[in-house]
């Protein structure tokens, strides 16, 4: 669809008592390795979305989702069921490790299937790894969603040595640091998300 024939979305209802429709925010979990450490990372970042009344999440596990490697000009079900969860989404959370200095390549796929879907949204990061935490797989993505016009926010929660910061039940061993890192990037990830929602009812992006 190009720019002129792109429509003005209805404006965002507030709920009965005023306060603001959730925020729908998709959140993507990259890494689809063998013995991945994702899972407990997904678990307590869910567990942190839970205690705010203003997201609504959707989980896309890319593991589950299985997405093709090969990009085709008639993508399977897979590819569309994909794209209509990140097509609802106002914002997004990406979960990823560090790869070789690096996000994978089942996040670089599953980002490049689609392209209008990410458009004038805002996207948060969870990243872990060693010395790094993961911020180099971070900033690289932030390339990468510039040139899908999405908006990556300042803030993020890394977890540097992630072996180390998690108990056997799952839990961060001193959770006072992620806990507070989690609540500022997904402040600003709030902020972004209802503005852009907003903005786009009045007036559609004009890419």
């Amino acid at each position: 669809m190009n720019d002129t024939q792109q429509t003005v979305r209805p404006a965002v209802r507030d709920e009965p008592d005023g306060t603001p429709e959730p925020l729908k925010v998709a959140v993507i979990i990259a890494s689809t390795r063998e013995g991945r450490f994702a899972p407990t990372i997904a678990d307590w970042f869910t567990g942190q979305t839970a205690q705010r009344h203003d997201l609504a999440v959707d989980v896309i596990d890319l593991a589950e989702a299985r997405l093709p490697d090969q990009l085709a000009e008639r993508p399977g079900p897979e590819v569309a069921e994909v794209g209509a969860r990140i097509d609802a989404a106002d914002a997004f959370v990406v979960i990823t490790p560090e790869y070789n200095h690096s996000f994978p390549a089942s996040l670089k796929t599953a980002i490049d299937w689609h392209y209008e879907e990410w458009r004038a949204k805002p996207v948060g990061f969870v990243s872990y790894g060693g010395l790094s935490g993961g911020l180099r797989a971070v900033e690289h993505l932030r390339q990468v969603f510039a040139e899908l016009h999405a908006v990556t926010v300042r803030d993020t929660v890394s977890f540097h040595g992630v072996w180390s910061c998690f108990d056997a039940s799952g839990e961060p061993i001193d959770p006072t640091v992620p806990e507070t890192a989690a609540k500022a990037m997904l402040d600003q990830l709030t902020w972004w998300g209802r503005t852009l929602r907003d903005g786009k009812a009045v007036r559609p992006y004009a890419a």
